[in-house]
């Protein structure tokens, strides 16, 4: 069985073995798991300014055009996520992954669009779905979901060839019985978290961001060899 001071001292050791090469793809991986969740609130806030006096039928005319320019943004954010972010988020978790073997380099940030493009891609988008309509459910749900899909991207990392089933059906079993402690280990590192906040963000791309990525990359590792894993 795992503990969290393992995979912490682990990680510890591969990030001082990859030192810059950490920090510059954890950067890369902060700004993946960071894009599109703000870009849709701030266009419906200054929008419905100064429609209170319109005209009905030019009101209903600049709604149908705000709609549509949404409706295409929307579109454009799937296919970003679908064709770019969730290959390169793969290829992330494939450098971290890698860390642990000794032979991580920036050269694996390609290995989703090298291998399984598409399929990555279609995998990765329908995770981020699946947990967002579960988050519908009062939040909890979709947090539960969330950590049952961790492992996606660390599997796909290393299988790029595993259909949605085999993913999501793997990702579930090497996390049943771990999701709890998974959480724990998340909130272990709110110390650092804040501490990087008071350092105006220093410390955290610096030190933080990398040291959490090659942790859970090591629970990964963790619950690869603790468990029987499907060979695929």
């Amino acid at each position: 069985m795992w503990n969290r001071s393992d995979l912490k001292s682990n990680a510890k050791l591969a990030l001082k073995a990859n030192y810059w090469k950490a920090v510059l793809v954890g950067v890369i991986l902060s700004l993946i798991l960071g894009s599109g969740s703000t870009a849709t609130r701030n266009s419906a806030k200054s929008s419905t300014d100064g429609m209170a006096y319109m005209d009905p039928a030019v009101l209903f005319s600049v709604i149908g055009i705000i709609l549509a320019a949404v409706l295409v943004a929307m579109v454009i954010s799937i296919l970003l996520s679908i064709f770019i972010w969730n290959p390169l988020e793969v290829g992330c978790q494939k450098f971290f992954v890698n860390c642990k073997y000794g032979n991580a380099q920036l050269g694996d940030l390609a290995h989703g669009f090298k291998n399984g493009y598409a399929n990555i891609g279609v995998i990765m988008f329908l995770r981020g779905l699946f947990t967002a309509l579960w988050s519908l459910l009062f939040i909890i749900p979709g947090i539960v979901k969330s950590y049952e899909y961790m492992m996606i991207p660390y599997l796909l990392a290393e299988h790029p060839e595993m259909t949605r089933q085999e993913a999501f059906a793997e990702s579930k079993r090497m996390m049943d019985g771990n999701k709890w402690n998974a959480f724990v280990l998340d909130l272990s590192f709110i110390g650092w978290t804040l501490l990087g906040i008071c350092t105006v963000g220093i410390l955290l791309v610096f030190y933080v961001e990398p040291y959490i990525y090659l942790t859970h990359a090591e629970l990964y590792h963790a619950l690869k060899n603790n468990n029987k894993s499907v060979e695929f």
